[in-house]
């Protein structure tokens, strides 16, 4: 496991369409079936790194408590599955009803969906606002495994909320930290 930072694609950005299978309902996904009408988040996750496992009940917090203001979510898992069996999307479905994921969980075979978003890390997350422009990209908080510090959502959150409250970007934005995406060779 190397230690790697989001890309920090530029903000601004309009969201990269994808068209990919949801490893829960088997169905296919585009941005345009994901997206809420005040903004959507896009999250590249994978089952077996510690950094997805120590944020997961917060992301499912998070989903849960803007789902119902109008924002969508994605999770992506891009990584190479030969190599790294447990991000198959048989495991795939297997864990998200385990943590019951309330949004759809994406296998990006390909890995072109993670190239298009410069995604690097997992956890990654994108936030875009209703006209489908990245408005935060970056960690979710603070929170790592074995800091001590609390897991909070609270840069997600903020950026959420400003969206919500038609404010400016949050001017700080730390590229999250996690597993480097398992690149196929």
């Amino acid at each position: 496991m190397a230690l790697t930072p989001s890309t920090m694609l530029a903000l601004g950005t309009k969201a990269p369409e994808f068209h990919l299978t949801d490893s829960i309902s088997r169905e296919k996904f585009t941005f345009e079936n994901v997206k809420g009408k005040n903004g959507t988040v896009v999250m590249f996750i994978c089952n077996h790194c510690p950094y997805v496992k120590h944020v997961n009940e917060e992301i499912v917090r998070l989903a849960n408590d803007y789902r119902i203001l109008g924002f969508g979510f994605v999770a992506i898992s891009s990584n190479d599955v030969d190599n790294y069996p447990e991000d198959h999307p048989d495991k795939m479905f297997e864990y998200a009803r385990k943590l019951n994921y309330p949004f759809p969980y994406l296998y990006d075979e390909h890995q072109e969906v993670a190239k298009a978003y410069q995604a690097a890390c997992t956890p990654d997350f994108y936030v875009f606002d209703d006209a489908d422009e990245l408005f935060y990209r970056g960690q979710l908080d603070d929170s790592r495994p074995k800091n001590g510090i609390p897991i909070s959502g609270r840069n997600i959150r903020e950026a959420l909320d400003a969206i919500r409250n038609n404010q400016a970007p949050p001017k700080i934005q730390k590229p999250s930290m996690g597993c480097n995406i398992k690149w196929k060779s």
